[in-house]
């Protein structure tokens, strides 16, 4: 697949098969992550891959969050938050974590190696969409709590910055409607 094909149809597929993903796959997805432009070398990308009970492990801790967050909602409310979060991790077969362990060297800015470990995450899904994969990239507040740092065992100033779901996909995604170039660029001569 050429590369502005890939750009161009690449969509987010949140509705993937439970067939398993092959190891070598997944590899060459990571692999494509540390080609990722990247100032001063510092490979501030970090993954873990999740799959079997790996992928409950984290839905335990989407739960306790989820219940440590809503501690004052109605008991019937509550249950039905705790169930959903604790189901999130298994709508794929696979989930790549991405997490962020910013440099300590006095010349790399943090908002630089975001942008590295943010741009590693789009080589991830273009290089899915061209391996016939579905992909789709998951955050939110749960992402970005303290437990789930815990969980990866990343340092108090890393953090995860992204959910890859992986499978092949089961759904057809819309035609992307983008916004005419010529609205959004300046020249400027």
């Amino acid at each position: 697949m050429e590369i502005m094909e890939a750009i161009k149809t690449r969509r987010s597929i949140g509705i993937v098969k439970q067939d398993p993903v092959p190891k070598e796959i997944i590899e060459q997805i990571i692999e494509a992550g540390t080609y990722a432009p990247n100032h001063h070398r510092t490979e501030p990308w970090r993954f873990f891959v999740l799959t079997g009970e790996g992928r409950n492990k984290l839905g335990h801790v989407f739960e306790e969050i989820t219940r440590i967050e809503n501690a004052d909602d109605t008991p019937e409310s509550l249950i039905s938050k705790l169930e959903r979060q604790k189901k999130n991790p298994l709508r794929a077969p696979v989930i790549i974590a991405v997490g962020i362990e910013p440099s300590d060297k006095n010349n790399v800015l943090v908002a630089e190696e975001y942008a590295a470990v943010n741009s590693a995450i789009q080589n991830m899904l273009l290089a899915a969409h061209s391996l016939g994969l579905g992909a789709v990239w998951r955050t939110g507040k749960i992402t970005y709590h303290e437990k789930v740092r815990d969980f990866f065992r990343l340092s108090s100033k890393g953090e995860v910055l992204a959910f890859i779901y992986l499978g092949f996909p089961d759904m057809e995604p819309k035609p992307a409607k983008k916004t005419p170039i010529d609205q959004l660029t300046t020249w400027i001569g």
